[in-house]
């Protein structure tokens, strides 16, 4: 239970991690597609372009490093503590982002679409080439949505990594052991009311205590059904012997031999 329970919890962050990859791949590529073009075309360049092309750049390096890491190093606090604060500030960084692209939030159409290279139609070409201004709001579009996207991931994997660290330290506290017959989860749940239940249960826990030893008042005297002792050490029917005598049959009490018939000593 315990294995497929952190198996099943790595794979999950796997796929979180995963998409957050994708989402800050995408956003990096089309804010270095705008660099480029305004660079090349002696463009002023927004500073907003500059943050959100820094903050996919470091998103898509983290999220690499978090996947190749969480084949071995899933669920130890240090690290686990780095990913939840790393993944916090990335939930500020892209609601930036969000923000940074809200214009691609309209319609894209018109006389005034907004755009990192500046306000024009949706028609115009940008500098008199490619890309039009409807061309660079849709490619704004696209960042707005996959940074709600991002947003709402790192959340997720923030919350798996601190469930990674408790299934962990469950792991190394109670098992494998006796108290899961040595299988490969965690045995029974300690806590306030753990603590009394161990109190109440201490010997039948402990692997290694003995069992209890006879009472003097649950042993018979003797192995005869005649001479057993039934209450304060009183015997009854006591006429073969008595505890240490050889017993032998009373008086008078021998079956004289008969020869049987047809049969010859």
């Amino acid at each position: 239970m315990g294995a497929k329970a952190g198996f099943a919890l790595k794979l999950l962050q796997w796929f979180v991690r995963g998409v957050q990859f994708c989402c800050c791949a995408l956003v990096l590529a089309i804010f270095s597609y705008f660099l480029a073009v305004l660079a090349n075309r002696s463009l002023t360049i927004p500073t907003y372009t500059r943050a959100v092309e820094g903050i996919s750049g470091i998103g898509v390096l983290y999220t690499i490093l978090g996947l190749l890491l969480l084949c071995c190093l899933a669920g130890h606090p240090f690290t686990s503590f780095i990913a939840i604060v790393l993944d916090i500030c990335f939930i500020g960084s892209f609601i930036y982002v969000a923000i940074a692209t809200r214009d691609g939030a309209s319609s894209c159409t018109g006389t005034s679409v907004n755009t990192p290279f500046g306000t024009g139609n949706a028609e115009d070409l940008i500098n008199g080439q490619h890309p039009t201004y409807r061309q660079a709001c849709q490619m704004q579009t696209a960042c707005l949505a996959v940074s709600i996207v991002a947003v709402i991931f790192f959340i997720i994997s923030a919350l798996i990594e601190f469930v990674l660290v408790r299934h962990r330290r469950k792991e190394q506290r109670f098992g494998p052991g006796p108290a899961n017959d040595y299988t490969s989860g965690y045995g029974r749940r300690r806590g306030l009311f753990g603590l009394f239940r161990r109190r109440g249960t201490a010997t039948s826990d402990n692997p290694n205590m003995l069992p209890e030893h006879t009472h003097p008042d649950q042993l018979r005297q003797s192995y005869n059904t005649e001479a057993t002792a039934v209450e304060n050490g009183t015997t009854y029917n006591s006429k073969y012997q008595h505890d240490g005598q050889v017993a032998y049959p009373e008086t008078g009490t021998a079956v004289p031999h008969t020869e049987p018939a047809g049969y010859r000593y």
